[in-house]
C-alpha cells in the first residue's frame, strides 16, 4: 500500500507519520486490498483537520475529522474509516459472494 501524508499549514513529523502509520494497521487487519491512501492533516486558527482517501479496487473511500487536538482528530478519522471499510467489506461478500472462489486454483484430478 502506497501512503502519502501530507501536511498543510503545519510540518509532518516522524511522530505523526508513525502515528498514522500504527492507525492504519487496524483499517489494513480488517480489508488488506487497498491500493493507496492519502492523508491531510491542517490547522487552521484554532481546529486542526484530518482527513484521508483510501482507493479500493473500483472504489474510494474518504473520511474526515475535525477537533482541537490533531492526534484526536487523527483517532476519530480512524474509526469512521474503520466503519467504512468494514461497511465496504460487507457490500462486497453481499454482492459478489463467490468472488474469492474465482481466484482459487482448481483441484488438480489425479
Amino acid at each position: 500500500m502506497k501512503l502519502a501524508i501530507h501536511g498543510h499549514h503545519l510540518e509532518v513529523t516522524t511522530a505523526l507519520r508513525q502515528y498514522v502509520e500504527e492507525k492504519l494497521k487496524r483499517v489494513r487487519r480488517h480489508f488488506d486490498h487497498v491500493i493507496d491512501a492519502d492523508v491531510q492533516l491542517s490547522v487552521e486558527k484554532l481546529q486542526q483537520k484530518a482527513e484521508i482517501t483510501i482507493r479500493v479496487s473500483g472504489s474510494a473511500l474518504h473520511a474526515e475529522s475535525i477537533d482541537g487536538d490533531l492526534y484526536a482528530a487523527i483517532d476519530c478519522l480512524m474509526d469512521k474509516l474503520d466503519r467504512q471499510v468494514i461497511k465496504y467489506k460487507d457490500r462486497m461478500k453481499k454482492n459478489y459472494p463467490h468472488a474469492s472462489l474465482k481466484h482459487q486454483q482448481s483441484p488438480e484430478a489425479d
